[in-house]
């Protein structure tokens, strides 16, 4: 255990008296730049970077002399730099880890350009992309890559402050296209399910073999980091064959997890393998991708008792026929409407409730490819989207060859974002008022993710094989950013004494507000005062992994001065309510929140995580006649240059001090383990006040890949919408068995190890790619 070593410093946001000035008129988009590459995932890394890949495809950016997949976003600056990454991370999962990295898993064989398999292919598989030498990327389907998120203060050309994307020495144990991936409460992540290979949707048609579509559908799961235990068949991806791709996942407080795929749930024991089934998605309306309905955990409160529920709006309705198989839909999708049904379950209700779905607000308008965010006045938001069809892309259906919106399987962008509020009555708990339209189409590959100032990058849309620009429904670099109502108030509240971790359970903290950061009697604003903890996720295809939402409980003292001392629990002691991790704290007052102070939550490591009783507050003090001095007005006008109004500058400071560590665990079978390298960063602090194919079937391919589709031409051979059968498990030097049983005196371990040898891809004589190298064989 490396957890003396472990120091956890976090950016805090909230050590500025000043309060913070609005400059954003609320409601509307402002331009957010180039990303450089088109952002099918994003992850807030720090208050600083946004994280942003792609799939391998001709980008015109490059990294070194290739196409660039990956990009690091400068949220002050709203401009990107792109980075290396090795492996085709096409429709990889991801998650947070406990010190605060991230890690991607799976994606795609190495393709080349309009989306071929590559021209170098693994000589027992001609259908397995190897690498490309025209595009520079290497096979994903297996790939781990972990990145330390670094900061403005940071030397961005130096190789800790870039991914480790090395699959012959750190993968998992199965190929995973479209995985899921869910952490537990120890940070350990579980992977589940994903296509071998793939397309359209994860079977043929007829479905002879759900369990593994003659090679191509992969129905078990593992652990990271393994420690020693190999992948398990899970039976609920037998189930729910076809319509399994990044199943929904929710840890429960129990640690099972809530698993909703086709249209079936169930949950689940990830320890023991053992499945309780729940009801089935009412009107069979199919949520998960390509169907790509939103979903998320909506707030843990104490008012509800930190009791999950999780709400699923949108998505579509098509019969068993219409889906079709690998190669693509046999409906014309995008004249299918999208739902407006949105449902919520919980799982496991403390109050001895039947479970069952309950019907909730209709959505505005339905939506397929929905993603919901989390935002600190503890209502959702909704963003982007199509109101017509599914996810994917195809180059045809069952009956039409000339696609009318290009590669896109949906129609009828849906641009005006909408919010719900689950605290309101029934019949009014949507809302579009004072919401613009964004002018920009974002549709499948499309993803959005909250920021440290409360507001909202939205970014990407690429329904597309490959870089299209002139497609109707073109590959798009430009972000946007989305300011919410409470982007109307004057002034936004401020706070100190920000912690830099939280534990589970332990002694309460306590935030100092200053009279200057509310308007009016200092009573009824401690009143309508909230502090609440938020983990973005990692967001792709309408999905935020590991999204949360928590408010924390509190009482306050009213002081003389107008300021107002709040007494802060720490996290409810069960790590299952919110797993360890990086998160950002918000102080919200009368709907109004605070910029967001980095924190990390829990000890760091992926372990046990140790819990103390729940925090015990003291009771509020109240004193009549205070009052604050802010302003109580609200404004509608904003700068599109992301100034601030009277806030302190953007500092650039980051998480600091931290040597990022993974607990002595094994990955990839006994004996072999990570640990995240020290970083090098001096501490700082920054204020709140921050600116900022093919079973036999109509229109589909037989079993073998020689054959020309019927009146479609000849099949393409890689890439999301077609299908190429696997021959056989590759078993290549870099897939191998060996490939979990690498020396542990090869020269990337460092020196003297422990007997747990972990693996440390941050070590300075692992190999990786630096800034100024071009991307090739490792």
């Amino acid at each position: 255990m490396i957890s003396s070593q472990l120091l956890l410093l976090a950016v805090s946001l909230g050590a500025a008296s000043a309060a913070v000035a609005q400059s954003h008129a609320p409601g509307s988009f402002e331009d957010g730049g180039d990303t450089l590459v088109s952002a099918m995932m994003m992850f807030l890394g720090n208050t600083d970077k946004v994280y942003i890949l792609d799939k391998s495809e001709g980008n015109a950016a490059k990294f070194g002399d290739y196409p660039a997949m990956g990009a690091v976003y400068d949220i002050a600056s709203r401009k990107a730099e792109t980075m290396a990454v090795t492996t085709n991370v096409f429709c990889a999962s991801g998650m947070h880890l406990p010190n605060g990295s991230f890690a991607t898993f799976g994606g795609n064989g190495a393709v080349g350009k309009g989306g071929n398999i590559s021209d170098v292919k693994y000589p027992d598989n001609p259908w397995q992309g190897l690498y490309d030498t025209q595009y520079g990327d290497y096979d994903g389907t297996k790939a781990i890559r972990i990145l330390n998120p670094c900061g403005d203060g940071d030397d961005f050309t130096s190789p800790n402050c870039q991914w480790f994307d090395n699959a012959s020495l750190l993968s998992m144990q199965s190929q995973r296209w479209y995985s899921a991936a869910e952490p537990m409460g120890d940070g350990t992540i579980v992977l589940i399910g994903g296509f071998s290979n793939g397309g359209y949707i994860n079977r043929n048609y007829p479905n002879t073999d759900p369990a593994y579509e003659g090679g191509a559908a992969n129905p078990t799961y593992e652990f990271f980091p393994a420690n020693g235990r190999q992948q398990q068949f899970m039976n609920f991806m037998n189930k729910t064959s076809g319509l399994n791709a990044y199943a929904l996942t929710y840890l429960m407080p129990s640690g099972k997890m809530l698993v909703q795929a086709n249209y079936s749930t169930v949950l689940w024991d990830p320890l023991t393998n053992e499945e309780t089934d729940l009801p089935d998605m009412p009107g069979q309306i199919v949520r998960v991708y390509p169907a790509s309905g939103a979903n998320a955990m909506l707030p843990l409160t104490p008012e509800n008792n930190y009791t999950p529920t999780v709400m699923f709006c949108g998505g579509i309705y098509m019969t068993d026929w219409q889906w079709g198989n690998y190669s693509w839909p046999f409906a014309d999708t995008w004249e299918i409407p999208a739902s407006n049904k949105c449902h919520t379950i919980t799982p496991e209700p403390t109050d001895g409730s039947t479970v069952d779905y309950v019907e909730d607000d209709d959505l505005p308008v339905g939506r397929t490819m929905g993603q919901f965010i989390a935002l600190p006045d503890l209502t959702m938001l909704v963003v982007n989207g199509g109101a017509n069809g599914t996810a994917g892309y195809s180059t045809r259906t069952y009956n039409t060859l000339e696609m009318p919106y290009g590669m896109s399987l949906a129609a009828e962008p849906v641009g005006q974002p909408a919010v719900y509020n689950p605290r309101a009555p029934k019949g009014q708990r949507w809302s579009t008022a004072g919401f613009d339209t964004s002018k920009i189409a974002r549709l499948y590959h499309s993803s959005a993710i909250l920021l440290p100032d409360a507001s909202v990058l939205i970014a990407g849309s690429n329904p597309n094989v490959d870089v299209n620009l002139t497609a109707p429904f073109p590959t798009t670099y430009q972000a946007e950013v989305f300011y919410p109502s409470y982007f109307g108030a004057a002034t936004r509240p401020t706070f100190t004494g920000a912690p830099s971790t939280l534990t589970y359970g332990g002694d309460p903290f306590d935030l100092k507000v200053p009279a200057s950061a509310y308007a009016g009697a200092a009573n009824d604003a401690a009143d309508n005062t909230t502090v609440v903890l938020i983990r973005g996720g990692w967001t792709t295809h309408a999905m935020n992994m590991g999204q949360r939402i928590m408010q924390l409980n509190n009482t306050y003292t009213v002081n003389s001065d107008g300021s107002i001392t709040l007494h802060v629990s720490q996290p409810p002691p069960n790590p299952n309510l919110f797993q360890p991790g990086p998160a950002m704290l918000f102080v919200t007052m009368s709907g109004i929140p605070s910029n967001g102070s980095w924190v990390i939550v829990g000890s760091g490591n992926i372990e046990q995580q140790p819990t103390k009783p729940a925090s015990v507050l003291p009771a509020s003090v109240r004193l009549d006649g205070a009052s604050g001095t802010g302003s109580s007005s609200t404004t509608s006008s904003g700068k599109a240059d992301g100034s601030t109004n009277g806030a302190t500058s953007h500092t650039g400071a980051i998480v600091g001090g931290i040597i990022a560590a993974i607990a002595a665990v094994g990955i990839l079978g006994a004996g072999f383990g990570i640990w995240m390298a020290r970083r090098r960063r001096a501490a700082a602090q920054q204020a709140s006040s921050l600116s900022y194919p093919m079973g036999t079937a109509p229109g589909g391919a037989g079993g073998v890949a020689s054959g020309a589709r019927a009146a479609g031409g000849g099949l393409r051979s890689s890439d999301s919408s077609a299908f190429m059968p696997l021959s056989q498990a590759n078993g290549s030097t870099t897939w191998g068995a060996n490939a979990s049983s690498l020396s542990l005196n090869s020269p990337y371990y460092d020196d003297p190890r422990s007997a747990s040898a972990e693996f440390d891809p941050y070590h300075q004589n692992a190999p990786r790619m630096s800034t100024n190298q071009a991307r090739g064989p490792y």
